[in-house]
């Protein structure tokens, strides 16, 4: 291997976080500053979610063509400008440039993730053991720190280009040099060799894009939706829901960070059966609470039960090195599918019976990924 690609790629799923939860974590300033309700604020949403379902598909060709490495590069490029303009459109009030800017953010980000997973995948598998969580946790790692500076943005009412503009600059010096040592592209497989079309046919490919949509819907619902379901259901200030979301993202990288101890000790199966249930014990806890320690709970159990769909989907995925960019980009695809549903339905729901009793769609959406859980068994290359 290069030298230190696991830093390389740790520091990548950093990044992403770090973007990711920069941006949701002004969500509830620019519903204030936009005067948007929450069916408004849903289909705003739902410019980066579309961006992020159209460059999906073309993911696992561009890691081919260009290198991971390129591709992660790219991501982060458009992710600067899409943030910095972002940041004009909320202090302009102009849904137009949000709007725009959320589309290049969803495709940046989604072509990134992409890359960064396969990219991975190779690492996991030189490597011969379970890290691909722990990747994942450095996304959470990063998730954390973007809220932790949103919560103090939000306190001090910093204004949205003073907060965005430099986290984006940031990300992009020192996120392109962390690209440098990437495993050669050579060594993560042929994607176009396998031909995207015939992993849209797997059926094991396809359960496990339900999988982790169903899982990711879980995790993207608090990213876009648990800062302001608290606000709304508990009435408690704007920068406490924040941290309430820091609180989530906090129980996502505990997750991630100790989750590999137990799916080299029991598998991935009943690792994810397991979680599930803790998930769905931990969005009624959240809806029902009625109290702060048991609200608390129930946002930690949350956290932790939705933290290694993701990732264990991705790893997956890319059980078959030669297969792995196509097979990653088919399951990441149709789990992106939940950052389409997500915002509509909880924005619909939430105008009708309040964000917070809107959270219970969660349940049967878990109930759907604990019947697909099994399509992520461990096989061996070339037994699918």
């Amino acid at each position: 291997m290069t030298p230190d690609p696991r830093r390389a790629v740790a520091a990548c799923f950093i990044f992403n976080g770090l973007v990711t939860a920069t941006w949701i974590s002004r969500l509830p300033l620019l519903r204030r500053r936009l005067d948007l309700t929450n069916t408004t604020l849903s289909w705003l949403l739902l410019c980066a979610a579309g961006a992020s379902l159209l460059a999906l598909p073309l993911a696992g060709g561009m890691v081919h063509r260009w290198s991971a490495a390129t591709v992660v590069r790219w991501g982060m490029v458009q992710c600067t400008v899409g943030l910095s303009g972002l940041s004009i459109g909320a202090l302009i009030r102009s849904p137009v440039l949000v709007g725009i800017s959320l589309f290049m953010i969803g495709s940046a980000v989604a072509v990134w993730d992409v890359a960064m997973n396969v990219e991975a995948s190779a690492v996991e598998r030189e490597l011969n053991r379970t890290i691909m969580p722990r990747f994942h946790a450095g996304f959470s790692s990063g998730t954390m720190v973007g809220a932790g500076l949103g919560v103090l943005a939000s306190r001090m009412d910093v204004p949205m280009p003073l907060h965005l503009m430099p986290v984006a600059l940031a990300v992009l010096a020192v996120g392109w040099r962390s690209t440098r040592s990437f495993v050669p592209a050579d060594d993560i497989g042929d994607s176009e060799g396998h031909g995207a079309l015939k992993a849209w046919l797997e059926p094991r490919t396809l359960a496990l894009g339900v999988m982790v949509l169903a899982l990711a819907m879980t995790e993207g619902v608090a990213n876009d939706w648990l800062a302001l379901a608290l606000k709304d259901g508990y009435g408690v200030a704007e920068w406490v829901a924040v941290l309430g979301y820091a609180t989530f993202l906090s129980a996502m990288t505990v997750g991630r960070l100790v989750g590999p101890v137990f799916l080299d000790r029991y598998g991935r199966v009943r690792v994810l059966w397991g979680t599930i249930a803790l998930a769905a014990c931990g969005v009624l806890a959240v809806v029902f609470g009625g109290s702060a320690p048991v609200v608390i709970a129930g946002v930690l159990a949350w956290g932790l039960g939705a933290s290694l769909g993701f990732p264990i989907g991705m790893s997956a995925a890319g059980d078959e090195p030669s297969k792995a960019a196509a097979r990653v980009s088919v399951v990441a695809t149709i789990g992106y599918g939940a950052f389409l549903l997500g915002p509509v339905t909880l924005g619909f729901l939430g105008d009708h019976i309040g964000l917070l009793r809107a959270l219970l769609v969660l349940c049967f959406v878990l109930l759907v990924a604990a019947v697909v859980a099994p399509s992520a068994r461990e096989v061996s290359p070339g037994t699918r």
